[in-house]
């Protein structure tokens, strides 16, 4: 038995090694199993979810743009950022350029949180004149107006911890020196006081602030961007409320085809947008550097519609308008946060969570005694343009397919046409694909109403508010013919009505690109006309 204890031991031994390498190769296995599967997840996200064309952040989360300013042939644009996460966090101002608007490069993180707090939304102006004093050399000072926001004050229970303060660039807006006097506004006493949006008044010779607080917008005013005074407030029970009002916006803007100026004021509300959660409202009147008036005739809109909507899909948000844009371009640009807070922080993307809307030029129409802020896609996407159909004419019997995915890529497209003699039925565009993925939109001539149904769309469920309902908005103008423009960016559809009379926004998550592109309806015979199909190229 002596003779046979070693080899015993060395069998012991063995079985155990055996043993331990076996579970430890199933260990690694089943790491690497892992490994692939992220991996494959995350380039999987990358490809059917990523748009082409609409700004995203590289990682992480995003949401309302700041800060927006042309110069020297570059747009600069900031967003609220968490560099840190998927979900909103510590907010930080995020930074991207472009030269067009459409094709973006995203910059270092622009503005870092610090003592005083949190750097929530704002804006930035380009001092020509330096008027701020922070100018060197002959540069042009560009001055960041940002919110702070105290987490420590908040937890406490004070009510004053957000205040406005301050930030210079002398290298065009690419690093920022926060000024050793902040913050240049104290808060009041309103809990909810920020989103400063500041803009040049040529009448008053006078920096002009419009900050949301609450229920309303104040407006202040300063000659140096250091010093502020209150000047007036605007909207505690006009225009749509039960929510928070905020990222207001005040500049003037002629009224299309005439040379009569008035001034516009936009506010952001969630939740209580029209079709649930968060959206955008405007106002139409007159500013005089002190106190902003509503136009008589948008008093009187107002007693019948309530609120006048900039956008009546679910996903544009927190928009702003751009500062110094060019008197030779004169266009007003804008562009949004293309998300809701009802789900933001569910939608089906883990790399990075939000996209922004395209950039759209805004312009002021009177139809009658009605004023509509009409918005349409910057012309800078069309240089895009790497592929055209044209079909003057297609008879559509109840059902037709007007596209496929075997003649243009779905995925990266502009859709116009237009539909005459329209009579009382629906008029449903359908994009779908074999899984039985559906987008839908379109107008219920019936009932008036334009639409958007994304609830057959692919990923739905990952919140009970994402399609719970079908958007709708009143179709205004009385003319008998339907005109579409269709902007679709993988997981996105932003619709103009009308020539951008009524605009609607939304996002969606399809399990598979869509397939084809289809027109159905009741109507026996009808026909479709001017019908141009445009695919887009970024490469």
């Amino acid at each position: 038995m002596k003779n046979k204890k070693p080899y015993y031991i060395l069998f012991v031994f063995l079985v155990a090694f055996f043993f331990v390498t076996s579970i430890s190769c199933k260990k690694n296995i089943k790491k690497n199993d892992t490994e692939s599967i992220a991996s494959f997840e995350e380039n999987r996200e990358e490809v059917l979810y990523r748009p082409n064309f609409h700004f995203t952040p590289k990682a992480n989360w995003m949401n309302d743009p700041n800060g927006m300013f042309y110069l020297n042939g570059k747009y600069h644009l900031y967003f609220q950022y968490f560099p840190d996460g998927n979900v909103w966090g510590p907010m930080h101002w995020g930074h991207a350029i472009s030269e067009n608007m459409i094709t973006w490069e995203e910059q270092p993180i622009a503005l870092y949180p610090d003592d005083l707090g949190l750097i929530f939304s704002g804006s930035a102006v380009v001092d020509k004149n330096n008027t701020s004093g922070f100018g060197k050399d002959g540069i042009s000072p560009i001055v960041a107006i940002y919110t702070y926001h105290n987490m420590k004050g908040e937890k406490d229970g004070d009510i004053d911890f957000q205040t406005q303060a301050i930030a210079y660039s002398l290298d065009e807006g690419m690093t920022w020196t926060k000024h050793d006097k902040n913050p240049v506004i104290s808060n009041p006493g309103i809990k909810d006081f920020r989103d400063p949006k500041v803009t040049w008044d040529d009448k008053t010779n006078k920096w002009i602030m419009a900050l949301a607080a609450g229920d309303r917008v104040m407006f202040y005013s300063s000659t140096n961007l250091k010093g502020w005074n209150l000047e007036s407030e605007f909207g505690k029970a006009i225009g749509q409320h039960g929510g928070l009002w905020e990222c207001p916006d005040l500049f003037p803007i002629k009224i299309n085809g005439t040379d009569k100026t008035k001034w516009v004021l936009i506010v952001s509300i969630n939740p209580a947008a029209p079709n649930g959660g968060s959206g955008t409202q405007y106002f139409i009147g007159d500013f005089d550097g002190n106190k902003f008036t509503l136009d008589v005739d948008f008093n009187t809109q107002l007693q019948t519609q309530k609120a006048a909507w900039l956008d009546f899909g679910r996903d544009n948000y927190a928009g702003v308008t751009w500062s110094n844009i060019p008197k030779e371009d004169g266009r007003k640009l804008f562009i949004g946060w293309m998300s809701n807070w009802e789900y933001a922080r569910d939608v089906p993307t883990e790399t990075w969570r939000s996209a922004m809307t395209v950039s759209r030029e805004l312009k002021l129409k009177k139809m009658g005694d009605k004023y509509v802020l009409v918005s349409n896609p910057i012309t800078e996407l069309y240089k895009f343009v790497s592929k055209t159909i044209i079909k003057d004419t297609l008879v559509v019997d109840k059902q037709k397919t007007i596209i496929s995915r075997n003649e243009v890529d779905l995925s990266r497209l502009s859709v116009e046409l237009e539909i005459n003699n329209l009579t009382e039925n629906k008029y449903t565009f359908l994009f779908h694909n074999k899984f039985g993925d559906s987008l839908s939109f379109g107008l219920d001539n019936i009932e008036k109403n334009y639409f958007v149904n994304r609830q057959k769309s692919g990923k739905v469920d990952f919140s009970d508010k994402f399609a719970n309902i079908i958007s709708e908005a009143k179709k205004i103008s009385p003319s008998n013919t339907l005109r579409v423009r269709a902007l679709i960016d993988k997981t996105s559809i932003e619709v103009f009505y009308n020539e951008g009379e009524t605009i609607m926004t939304e996002i969606f998550f399809p399990n598979e690109p869509f397939e084809t592109l289809s027109m159905e309806t009741s109507d026996e015979q009808f026909v479709m006309e001017n019908i141009k199909i445009e695919e887009f190229k970024f490469e």
